[in-house]
């Protein structure tokens, strides 16, 4: 089915090309066209445009209106102000454009006009270690990248750069050779949980070790070299920890719901055969240099606070790698190999200088163009103390913890709500709305700022939650099936005319195809969550403002009933690409 045009975009063509025949000078310019709380859309690109082109916008502005075609799609348009355009679409338009939505299994969205392969890289939780509060913007807002991207016709393909190799395994793996006892163990076989909380504490009891003897600090040293140079026994002992670590992740992102697979995961290990063979390519081009016995790469603008500069090291002096030579070496297979068109590193702040001096070294390697790789940094979880979120003893927050916390408190709500339902179905529900809360709360925040983790506010039933749209979404159920019993349906093409209450939902409903090519350019997930809450909340005002069963004719019923269904639809569609459920009942 080809793409349906939305009403915004309708009429913006019409002042496009009014615009353009009143100042062939203009054509090709934005009219500027948003929503309006005066009419249904505002154009207020005729004051800048006669600025710059050195006009009068009103007497712009009254040419446009005097040239612009309405017929089927404006009812009402005229100047106001200093020169804005003040614009009433037809019911016709919004009920010709809802239906032809209603239609269409995609809701009239259209793929992406050129897709290519994007990859994005998210969650990168550390081996033999639990995944805390840090782990979780970047996993859900991943999650919700990979889910709007494949919904748009983009071929993405999930990384995650788990931390897998490194000093702290020569000491675990040393740790176990010298404590036998700890390889008999049936744990890992038992939970995730169970195989975490024993690798956590292998890791303390090996720091431990590893920090007051120093020559078992040596013997872990020499067990790195062993480890990377293949050593059969000490890669055994590397993979036993590493798949006990996946149980454990994958408990995690089965309770997040989140789509990553073991079959996702691309280590820092994974690259370590590249290593040597990538470095020597960089110093022979001349883009790294030696520098105290380390390979590194410098920047004429990057410059530390006592003004020397700070270098990307590639190999340290020992000749050691770390991170910066794993994401090189990532760069290199993901364009290489893999033919990425885009590349998302969804990984916080902190890290933006990182990702600007790999991103400049691949591209002076040549190994990356121009505007394929984009780091996207996301804020910090805060306490509601304005801190960054720790336990009472100031400990960083474990993620499962979190959720587990989240379940509960949702448990609260939705037996309050609906007293008749079973412990299963409580249980099933609360796990929906408590995971739901926690995921949208951080989705629906701009994702480069912080925000506080406030259960309380999280799993109200008021204010912009995810438990507000999922219940908005279940009352929307519960008409259609009292809809059912009384034989009564919905339109497919709506012909009676519209109440205000029913053309703003329609108009809002109209913008569902624009929010998501929006989302795609900007990569910013909590574009979608503003426009869903909005719907529901536009939903909320119709369904107070228009009844539904109760009108008094058949005709405005299933109208009422179509917009209710479309509605359903489109937020379970839009809920769905944030990874978020939406029950039934609720």
């Amino acid at each position: 089915m080809s793409p349906v045009p939305s009403i915004t975009q309708a009429v913006r063509q019409r002042i496009s090309d009014a615009l353009a025949a009143a100042l062939p000078e203009a054509a090709g310019a934005d009219p500027l066209l948003r929503r309006s709380d005066r009419a249904d859309l505002q154009a207020n690109g005729m004051l800048a445009l006669a600025k710059r082109l050195g006009g009068n916008p009103r007497e712009l502005a009254g040419q446009v209106v005097g040239g612009v075609a309405t017929e089927g799609l404006i009812a009402d348009i005229e100047v106001s102000g200093p020169g804005f355009l003040n614009i009433t679409v037809t019911d016709e338009a919004i009920v010709r454009t809802l239906a032809a939505r209603a239609a269409d299994e995609r809701l009239g969205v259209p793929f992406a006009e050129r897709p290519g392969t994007m990859i994005i890289e998210y969650s990168q939780p550390n081996v033999a270690k639990e995944m805390h509060v840090g782990h979780l913007r970047s996993t859900v807002i991943g999650d919700a990248l990979v889910r709007i991207m494949e919904f748009r016709g983009e071929k993405v393909i999930r990384r995650n750069h788990i931390g897998d190799w490194g000093t702290q395994f020569g000491m675990l793996i040393q740790y176990l050779i010298e404590h036998p006892h700890e390889l008999d163990h049936r744990e890992e076989e038992e939970s995730g949980g169970a195989a975490m909380s024993r690798l956590n504490r292998l890791y303390r009891d090996s720091r431990a070790v590893f920090d007051s003897d120093p020559e078992f600090k040596e013997r872990a040293r020499r067990r790195v070299v062993e480890l990377q140079a293949g050593d059969p026994e000490t890669m055994a002992l590397w993979q036993r920890i590493v798949d006990e670590s996946k149980i454990y992740f994958n408990a995690v992102y089965s309770r997040l719901g989140v789509l990553l697979t073991d079959d996702d995961i691309m280590g820092e290990s994974a690259y370590n055969n590249d290593l040597v063979a990538l470095s020597e390519e960089l110093e022979e081009s001349g883009v790294a240099v030696r520098s105290d016995g380390a390979l590194c790469v410098f920047f004429d603008d990057i410059k530390g606070p006592d003004n020397k500069p700070v270098p990307l090291i590639v190999r340290k002096a020992d000749g050691g790698f770390g991170y910066a030579a794993t994401d090189l070496a990532a760069i290199r297979n993901r364009v290489g190999s893999l033919h990425a068109d885009t590349m998302l590193y969804i990984v916080d702040a902190r890290q933006a200088l990182h990702f600007r001096m790999v991103f400049d070294t691949a591209g002076r390697a040549g190994w990356l163009p121009d505007g394929v790789a984009h780091h996207l940094p996301f804020g910090t979880v805060l306490g509601k103390d304005g801190k960054p979120f720790k336990t009472r003893s100031g400990e960083t927050v474990r993620l499962m913890d979190l959720l587990d916390e989240a379940v509960e408190r949702a448990a609260e709500v939705v037996s309050s709500k609906a007293p008749d339902l079973s412990p299963a179905e409580v249980a099933e529900r609360a796990a929906e709305v408590g995971i739901g809360a926690v995921k949208y709360a951080d989705l629906s925040t701009s994702r480069s700022r912080d925000y506080v983790f406030d259960l309380d506010r999280m799993v109200s039933l008021n204010g912009d939650t995810s438990v507000y749209l999922q219940y908005a979404f279940a009352r929307i159920q519960s008409i259609l099936r009292k809809a059912a019993e009384r034989g009564a349906s919905a339109a497919a093409h709506p012909e009676v005319s519209l109440a205000p209450a029913e053309r703003a939902l329609g108009l809002q409903l109209d913008g569902f195809g624009e929010t998501l090519e929006s989302v795609a350019e900007s990569y910013e997930p909590h574009k979608l969550a503003a426009y869903l809450y909005g719907l529901a909340s536009q939903f909320t005002t119709f369904y107070d403002q228009c009844p539904v069963l109760g009108a008094p004719e058949p005709a405005v019923v299933a109208n009422r009933l179509f917009l209710c269904e479309l509605t359903a639809r489109t937020l379970r569609e839009g809920m769905a690409l944030l990874g978020i459920h939406t029950p039934e009942r609720l």
